[in-house]
């Protein structure tokens, strides 16, 4: 059986583990070929060269955005309907896509663990414990033209703010993410200056399958394939019910509305209010409306998996059924 780890070198383990790529490389024992890649363009590249020889399963190893990155890629090279099975083994510094799939821990462990279970199987049969998951199609149109890609959650309002908050303070994980929750929180109830940073509706519409919403501002947009967006925030509590309709969850909310909502959004609950939008849908398109600049066509901020991204508009729909390995 052929086995393809395609490890992203400049995600966080890697950069700050020392051994981890040779621990990785020691994992895969002769029984699994390891690819580590550093830019996209190297990704690229490997996906195409493992596309042109064919391949029993990819096990990808980064976080959110090299998860998004490399099926993207993948889907690229071999074709939507002919994706191989995944795993995702955690190598950034949350990857919570993987977590909410059953795979957390160190990278390699898991990685020698895979190997060793499926050592001596012939090529082409089945891999036990793959599960078919669902995706995002996220296609934006930006001042440098219109991309798509293949990822899992999505988000724009309070998860764009919040999401720059995070980085300026080091992008230190759930720990860090735990602190900004917690005083957003607190200040939500006097309409604190670093509540409304976070909280404060974004100017931008919604058309979800060819309606458009009332609201023309937007505190929160999110949707998702996965129901643990991290320290236990469940907004898309229904993600995965359907393969070709993701959770959308919206909310025009003000910061003293919104925020005493946070322990709703613990227990996987509505969130409620007016104007609230929280279903399973086929397709949205989320409009920014922020003023045009020099350098920038009226874009407005969103987050795919982690990575910040500007675009004018961006259409989100399910993307390819992915079959991926939910345990080592």
């Amino acid at each position: 059986m052929r086995i393809d780890v395609i490890a992203n070198t400049s995600a966080r383990r890697y950069r700050t583990g020392g051994s981890l790529i040779d621990r990785m490389a020691a994992a895969c024992a002769g029984a699994a070929e390891l690819h580590p890649t550093s830019s996209v363009a190297e990704l690229g590249e490997v996906c195409e060269r493992i596309a042109r020889r064919g391949t029993d399963l990819v096990a990808l190893s980064g976080g959110d955005g090299s998860f998004m990155a490399g099926v993207t890629a993948l889907a690229r090279a071999f074709g939507e309907g002919d994706l191989p099975p995944l795993a995702l083994l955690p190598g950034g510094t949350v990857a919570t896509v993987a977590r909410n799939w059953g795979m957390s821990g160190d990278p390699a462990a898991l990685l020698e663990r895979i190997v060793r279970g499926l050592r001596g199987r012939r090529s082409g049969t089945a891999i036990p414990g793959v599960v078919r998951r669902p995706t995002l199609r996220v296609r934006a149109t930006a001042r440098g033209g219109v991309e798509e890609r293949i990822g899992f959650i999505f988000g724009t309002g309070l998860v764009a703010s919040f999401f720059d908050v995070y980085y300026e303070r080091g992008g230190d994980g759930y720990g860090a993410a735990a602190r900004i929750v917690a005083r957003v929180f607190v200040e939500s109830f006097y309409g604190g200056a670093y509540a409304r940073r976070v909280l404060d509706p974004l100017p931008c519409t919604i058309d979800v399958e060819g309606r458009q919403l009332a609201p023309r501002a937007w505190s929160l947009v999110c949707a998702s394939v996965v129901h643990d967006l991290g320290i236990h925030m469940r907004v898309t509590y229904r993600a995965g019910e359907d393969l070709a309709r993701p959770h959308l969850v919206a909310s025009a909310l003000s910061p003293r509305e919104l925020g005493p909502r946070a322990p709703l959004v613990l227990a996987g609950r509505r969130i409620g209010g007016k104007h609230h939008f929280d279903d399973l849908v086929r397709d949205f398109t989320v409009r920014f409306s922020v003023p045009a600049s020099a350098t920038s066509l009226g874009e407005g901020p969103y987050i795919l998996d982690g990575d910040p991204l500007r675009a004018s508009e961006v259409r989100v729909s399910a993307g390819p059924a992915i079959d991926v390995l939910s345990r080592a």
